[in-house]
């Protein structure tokens, strides 16, 4: 039994949860993990047993409980300093911790049109007012990072960081809506999708029994 217990929702929805797992699985350390469906009449009661704000994903690594998914990335980040998950020199990683802030803060109007589905495809859907004011700066991140940042590898920083995890759920929006940028923008989502990391996730969400209507749209 390892001593990093990550508390996930489901696979095909759960954006946040896939940040936090992602993240986890770029330290390679081993941990357990617990998936509590949503919608269920227990969901938020098991939550609460693993999560004080009473949602997830939570890290219980040891003593400590971490919640939300980007205070999980900062402690894996401390805690895994070999793992890379933030750029190693401060000016591309001052970058990388702004873009992950702007993605786990913002783009209201995509989040709320374009629910993380990764089971489904439906092109040209979701094309409320504000959500093509969203993907147009999500895209000028992704260049701007790829062509300041990227050197030689093929995500935003090169290897893959904290700031990779923040935007792959952004990328199954993206396929399952059919929002295609076209050059370094689509090559980068072309690698986030390829990660075996990311299959794996993306495989065990399109098994997944459950259904909620909400993201059924």
């Amino acid at each position: 039994m390892s001593d990093m217990t990550l508390v996930i929702a489901n696979r095909n929805y759960s954006s946040w949860s896939l940040r936090a797992w992602l993240a986890l699985e770029a330290t390679g350390a081993p941990f357990d993990e617990v998936l509590v469906p949503l919608g269920e009449p227990d969901t938020r009661v098991a939550i609460l047993r693993w999560s004080p704000s009473g949602r997830v994903p939570a890290l219980r690594h040891g003593e400590v409980t971490v919640w939300d998914s980007l205070a999980i990335s900062e402690h894996l980040a401390e805690r895994f300093p070999d793992a890379g998950l933030w750029p190693q020199d401060p000016a591309p990683r001052a970058v990388a911790r702004s873009v992950t802030a702007e993605m786990h803060s913002g783009f209201t109007a995509l989040r709320s049109n374009m629910p993380m589905n990764l089971r489904a495809s439906r092109p040209g859907a979701g094309r409320a007012p504000g959500v093509d004011e969203d993907i147009e700066r999500i895209v000028a991140i992704w260049e701007r990072c790829r062509r300041d940042h990227g050197g030689a590898g093929d995500l935003l920083f090169g290897g893959f960081t904290i700031a990779d995890a923040a935007f792959a759920p952004v990328v199954g929006r993206f396929r399952t809506y059919g929002v295609a940028p076209g050059g370094a923008a689509e090559a980068y989502m072309d690698a986030i999708w390829a990660l075996p990391t990311m299959q794996t996730w993306v495989e065990a969400a399109r098994a997944e029994p459950w259904t909620l209507p909400k993201y059924e749209r």
